[in-house]
């Protein structure tokens, strides 16, 4: 038995090695979750997936996500990553160019765009003002005073994302948090760069309960912080964000929204590693 087929893949990466990697294990047919889980421990990336024939006849294929601390409706890097994995090994989607990935959230479009591929930003499952007592762990756990914040929101598309704006792209990387008052939040900060920067915005990505204090690229929040700030004026329709800055990353991420309001979250995916894994 060779086992199955195994690929790790660099995402949101425009060179390699700098982006977010993901683990993906091809037929995943016949793992128990305990297995999935275990293995998603080991990897020890952000997460890890497994793909698997779909349910829903409108899906490619179907997708399990897994942190090292549990399992994720939705998550975006591996979305990319692993439909990246699908179309290298051979997967052909029923519509030309575009793609949908089942997973916990329901059906997730994902399409081919220049330099890489793109997903459809899901919607919201939780958005509106942050409660006073949320917003007063987050200013603890980032250390930081109110009057830093210029704005809040939660942008829960799955992970369960706060979103939270800041002045610039220096206050977002000068941030040095305690994840001992994070317990039980995942909180997002986005600053803008100054005309000229890297990208327009800076973001980063704190998840400690997914034993990952600190994810290098983030799908998901990126795709969050999108729906609120474009819906609320904060941010153009499209723009560039880099992510990844304060671990030694250079993760670069796209956003760009249709003329139906679909935002898509996009960036370049590589194949670094590939075999066949025996479990």
């Amino acid at each position: 038995m060779t086992g199955r087929p195994f690929s790790q893949v660099d995402v949101f990466a425009a060179t390699a090695l700098v982006g977010n990697p993901v683990a993906v294990v091809h037929s995943a047919e016949g793992l128990s979750d305990d297995t999935m889980a275990a293995f998603a421990r080991w990897t020890n990336l952000s997460e890890t997936t497994f793909l698997l024939p779909p349910t829903d006849e409108r899906a490619d294929y179907r997708l399990r996500i897994f942190t090292p601390g549990g399992e994720l409706p939705f998550a975006g890097h591996p979305t990319l990553g692993s439909a990246h994995a699908w179309l290298q090994a051979g997967g052909e989607p029923a519509q030309e160019g575009r793609l949908v990935q089942e997973c916990g959230v329901g059906l997730v479009e994902v399409r081919r765009e220049a330099g890489g591929l793109a997903f459809a930003a899901p919607a919201l499952l939780r958005s509106g003002p942050v409660e006073d007592e949320v917003l007063a762990q987050v200013r603890e756990s980032l250390g930081i005073p109110a009057t830093d914040i210029l704005a809040t929101a939660w942008v829960d598309n799955g992970p369960g994302w706060v979103g939270v704006q800041l002045a610039s792209a220096e206050a977002v990387l000068a941030l040095e948090p305690d994840f001992s008052r994070m317990r039980g939040l995942e909180v997002g900060v986005i600053g803008a760069h100054a005309e000229g920067g890297p990208a327009d915005f800076e973001v980063r990505a704190f998840c400690p309960d997914f034993s990952v204090p600190e994810d290098p690229v983030t799908g998901s929040l990126n795709a969050g912080l999108a729906v609120w700030l474009t819906g609320s004026g904060q941010a153009p329709p499209s723009y560039t964000v880099r992510q990844g800055t304060a671990m030694g990353r250079r993760g670069d991420v796209r956003i760009s929204t249709d003329d139906d309001g679909t935002i898509w979250v996009g960036g370049a995916c590589r194949t670094l590693i590939s075999g066949h894994l025996k479990l």
